[in-house]
């Protein structure tokens, strides 16, 4: 079966190769010059590297930081300014906008910070890619075998897989580089080529330029990526700055669509994350094309010039310049929009508002996502907000399980009412079936990565998790009706004290589910702690309510002699319960290192 990677490089050769001949068949008597052949081969061949070097570079850091970068945005505060930087600071350090965006998403969608706040972010991330283009902008394609060699050694040889990710970034770094290489070498035969020159002289046009820089863009998938290739021309003097900058500002709405197609049958979270990228991106555009000859003048007048002359003055002063375009627009388009992120945030929330009653009819998934598999550390959160959603349900559920037994109709289900309370109960047994086969498939599928000790750790906890909870929710349905059915059958209500006793037990359970909740939701050890330590209480409590209910039997209280069966059954459903509410936080303790201190 061919994957997407090799479609995307087979229309790469299909474009090289047949925009090559097209673009050079008006000319035979120069054709005679250039080995047009090797030239197509040692560019594709170049290009080729280049994305799949970024992609090992990206892949790496990935690897190598994804915890910590998870936990230094799932941090974040309602400041934007500080979103903005730490938005930044991540996409430099994993060098992949569309890694940031999957962590962003996850986190929106888990409740660990807000949409509008996640809108700094996106700017910052904006600017964390301009990194790449600075890196590419320094001639370092003569250090590139040394960079493949010594990424290559720590792969092989490094003693943990800190250090072997590590490798995998500098080897992928290498790669990158000496496809620039390769691609630079293709080229400079083309500096003599009128056809090509006259072509690329067009591209000054910056709605033509722009078009370009978002086609191509959109076709390889990556804005880095194409900044590369302008670049490289840049090197050989065959483009200017006034061809560039409308290239580079193409290339940002071409991420867009990256960002678009994966948002496809995606949460609203993910489809509202992507529309704030796109409407980011295309306003910047808007505002900066009509100043492109005086921002070309600023950006000349920042860059460092040289005393060449003719083409040499081109690949001398021009990468520099477009390296440096990129970073000032994507750096000013987020300063300029981080103070508006709210007004932003607004206008996208009108066009995909909250449709909470709908969605939670639905028996799907919400947050899982594929795409996030090959970051385990981004895989795991969103594993992890499905799991808390289970962990909703399942105290939606238990909170009407005891109505039918305190009341003669126990009415509708007051989330959903349309349903009854036992109609509630039931569908959301079933959800919780759904949920937990596809979780369970999810973190297999999260398993068979590369996972660190502590990853593989939460894989194996997380699945128990969700075996824990399915169980809770069998509990509560398999044991309802029947139960119902000979309540009703006795006519007959429980005694005043028991049936307070239930009521109080019923809310202690219920609180332990809410503080599982939140526990999971966080990871939090301290919070998990406290779980265990009420389990213990309330398995305690349970007890001194079953010596109460049998002292109200040997008195031959007549309430509690005929209910004695349902009461029972009762307190040991309830029990149940509990006590798997403290394994889950035992889990809890043991992915997160910590000790089971329950004095």
């Amino acid at each position: 079966m061919v994957s997407s990677k090799s479609i995307k490089y087979i229309f790469i050769t299909l474009f090289i190769l047949f925009g090559n001949s097209s673009l050079f068949a008006g000319d035979s008597s120069a054709s005679t010059d250039i080995a047009w052949g090797v030239v197509a081969m040692t560019l594709f061949g170049g290009l080729a590297l280049f994305l799949y070097g970024m992609e090992k570079m990206s892949s790496g850091m990935k690897k190598a930081a994804g915890d910590s970068m998870r936990s230094i945005l799932s941090a974040l505060t309602n400041n934007r300014y500080m979103g903005l930087l730490v938005g930044a600071f991540v996409t430099m350090i994993i060098q992949s906008s569309s890694a940031t965006t999957v962590m962003l998403v996850s986190f929106v969608q888990a409740g660990l910070m807000t949409f509008v706040q996640s809108l700094g972010v996106i700017l910052g991330a904006d600017i964390g890619t301009t990194i790449t283009a600075q890196l590419v902008a320094f001639k370092l394609t003569d250090y590139a075998l040394l960079m493949i060699a010594g990424g290559f050694g720590l792969m092989m040889f490094g003693r943990n897989d800190s250090q072997k990710n590590i490798g995998e970034s500098i080897l992928g770094f290498g790669i990158l580089f000496y496809g620039m290489k390769l691609m630079s070498d293709a080229m400079k035969p083309l500096r003599t080529f009128e056809p090509f020159i006259t072509m690329l002289s067009h591209l000054e046009n910056p709605i033509l330029g722009l078009l370009v820089g978002a086609a191509f863009t959109a076709l390889i998938q990556s804005s880095s990526a194409f900044t590369g290739i302008i670049i490289v021309l840049a090197q050989q003097g065959l483009i200017t700055l006034d061809a560039g900058i409308p290239m580079i500002m193409g290339a940002n709405i071409g991420t867009c669509v990256t960002a678009g197609l994966a948002s496809i049958g995606a949460t609203r979270e993910a489809k509202r994350v992507a529309m704030a990228h796109v409407m980011f991106k295309v306003t910047g555009v808007l505002l900066f094309i009509f100043w492109i000859p005086w921002f070309a003048d600023f950006i000349r007048y920042l860059s460092p010039s040289s005393d060449a002359v003719g083409m040499a003055k081109l690949g001398a002063e021009v990468p520099r310049q477009i390296a440096n375009a990129h970073t000032i627009f994507n750096v000013g388009l987020a300063f300029a929009f981080i103070p508006f992120t709210s007004f932003f945030g607004r206008i996208i929330m009108k066009y995909y508002p909250d449709v909470e009653d709908e969605k939670d009819l639905t028996i799907a998934t919400w947050h899982l996502d594929d795409s996030a598999i090959e970051t385990p550390a981004l895989a795991l959160d969103l594993a992890r907000a499905e799991i808390n959603r289970m962990a909703k349900i399942t105290k939606r559920m238990l909170n009407g399980f005891i109505k039918p037994f305190l009341e003669d109709d126990p009415g509708h289900d007051p989330v959903h009412p349309q349903l009854t309370v036992i109609e509630g109960i039931e569908m959301r047994e079933t959800k919780i079936d759904f949920l937990e086969k596809k979780v369970k498939k999810y973190l297999l599928k999260i398993g068979q990565q590369s996972l660190s000790d502590s990853q593989i750790k939460e894989v194996f906890g997380m699945t128990t998790v969700c075996s824990h909870m399915e169980t809770i929710g069998d509990i509560l349905e398999r044991n309802l009706m029947p139960l119902v059915a000979k309540k009703r059958a006795l006519n007959l209500d429980f005694s005043e004290e028991g049936k307070a006793e239930l009521i109080r037990y019923h809310k202690k359970v219920c609180k332990q589910i809410s503080r599982l909740k939140d526990t999971f939701s966080e990871l939090d050890p301290q919070k998990a702690q406290r779980v265990v330590r009420k389990q213990v209480k309330y398995a305690n409590l349970e007890e001194e309510y079953r010596i109460a209910h049998l002292e109200r039997l040997h008195q031959a209280r007549k309430e509690s002699m005929k209910t004695d069966e349902i009461h029972t059954e009762l307190l040991e459903i309830m029990k149940r319960i509990n006590v798997y509410t403290g394994e889950i936080a035992k889990i809890i303790l043991d992915i997160t290192g910590s000790e089971n201190d329950t004095d």
